[in-house]
């Protein structure tokens, strides 16, 4: 065993319990530490893997879908690696190496899944390339930092080329997603829903990729699922939808989610349209992998979200939902999920500029916010830096807003005098701080 390495695996995990006892996350710090001590350590540990490493990217949607897919391969009695928590970048893919190795350095792992941050994909492939690449969508994110999505695109179009063994698996109904499937020669399958599911005559979403990736002909859709997900063909050069490999049909929304694909039904109990397609792409995944489906459906039951996914907490009488909200279509989609529930029902809405926010908070603008006078909603709590901006744009579709900085103060107050049904929804900075305090608050250890 190479000393180096030896001591690089013994300093990150020195670095994880030193933070867990002072109650910081240190998740990233450790990855950091492990790769400045010895460089190779991330590419030598991906070869202890016995079998595949599938990566998940996309805008929306990674962290789901990649613990989702980790739990089916461990209700196949398969050891995974796996970054649950979220870390995404270099630092937080070796963390997740490394903290799984036992004192000897060496990894006892049958597969790895490991949601890689878009950006981070040209940094992380050259020290392992991946078995098999999901793609969930791409949407507008973090403009200061992406800058427009053309930027993503030819990041993980260069990254592709660095694996070109690598199986994709994308969002058929997403074209922009598609057609960096086609623009690479790596073999490929599509996930989507072909069928129209819900009415989209009152939206006014943005949405990305309205004119074709290959021609610039202005795209045109039969019909949208939401934001640019749907139906779509250019009229000029025959670029279209592919065939779904793994198509959802007969989704009902209903009573928690149901749907069929392959002849399979899939039945879960959670809130969103969204996760249908987290479903399908995880679905599409173990089947290209020949994983066993038998326990799919007992997993999606026992599936519990992380870090703010659908995260549901019972606070004194109340229950509160947790949800990362970080992009316009990604709110969206909460404020459809908060509209299924027709109760009475608090929201609180954490808006922070930090870097890894985004300083430029302008896509608020885009979000139909307007949505939220139709969702039985008896009060609305803007929070966080940004929360006078928050408070100004329902002013602007006529809602009105408590302003309390403080988002310990709001849950408080609302557990106190609220509905007893409060949904919170945070972005990406003040998610991990609220989910803390939603613990403390519930009383988990």
């Amino acid at each position: 065993m190479n000393i180096r390495r030896l001591f690089a695996v013994w300093s990150a995990h020195f670095i994880k319990t030193a933070c867990r006892l002072t109650g910081k996350q240190g998740a990233t710090l450790a990855g950091k530490a492990a790769l400045s001590i010895y460089p190779p350590i991330l590419s030598e540990l991906a070869k202890e893997v016995k079998k595949d490493i599938f990566v998940v990217c996309g805008t929306n949607g990674k962290t789901t879908t990649n613990n989702l897919l980790a739990s089916v391969l461990e209700a196949n009695g398969q050891k995974v690696i796996c970054n649950r928590t979220g870390s995404n970048m270099l630092n937080g893919v070796v963390s997740a190496f490394v903290l799984n190795t036992g004192l000897s350095g060496h990894l006892k792992a049958d597969y790895a899944c490991i949601e890689i941050d878009e950006a981070s994909t040209v940094r992380v492939f050259p020290h392992f390339q991946p078995d098999f690449m999901v793609l969930t969508n791409l949407f507008r994110d973090q403009l200061d930092r992406y800058g427009e999505i053309d930027t993503t695109m030819n990041l993980l179009s260069k990254a592709i080329k660095m694996a070109p063994k690598m199986k994709l698996l994308v969002n058929g109904d997403d074209s922009l997603s598609t057609f960096l499937a086609l623009d690479n020669k790596n073999e490929y399958a599509a996930y989507g829903i072909s069928q129209k599911v819900l009415s989209d005559e009152n939206s006014r979403e943005i949405r990305e990729g309205r004119f074709c990736k290959r021609c610039g002909e202005k795209m045109q859709y039969h019909f949208y699922h939401y934001s640019q997900l749907g139906d779509y063909y250019c009229p000029h050069c025959g670029f279209k939808r592919p065939h779904l490999d793994f198509d959802g049909t007969n989704v009902r929304l209903d009573d928690g989610i149901t749907f069929d694909v392959n002849d399979f039904h899939v039945k879960a109990n959670y809130r969103g349209f969204y996760n249908v397609y987290n479903i399908l792409a995880v679905y599409g995944a173990a089947s290209m992998a020949n994983i066993s489906l038998e326990h799919f459906n007992d997993v999606l039951g026992n599936f519990t979200p992380q870090f703010g996914r659908n995260e549901l907490f019972e606070i004194r009488g109340t229950k509160v939902m947790l949800n990362l909200a970080k992009n316009p279509a990604g709110f969206n989609q909460n404020i459809s999920a908060v509209m299924t529930d027709t109760s009475p029902k608090d929201i609180i809405i954490l808006i922070n500029d930090n870097s890894q926010d985004g300083t430029d908070i302008s896509w608020l603008w885009d979000v139909d916010f307007d949505r939220l006078k139709d969702t039985n909603t008896a009060s609305i709590t803007v929070c966080g830096i940004r929360c006078l901006d928050m408070a100004l744009r329902l002013k602007y579709v006529d809602i009105p807003s408590d302003v309390e900085q403080d988002i310990e103060k709001a849950i408080e107050n609302k557990i106190q005098n609220g509905t007893k049904n409060l949904y919170v929804l945070v972005n990406y900075t003040g998610l991990y701080t609220t989910h803390n305090l939603l613990k403390k608050m519930e009383g988990r250890k």
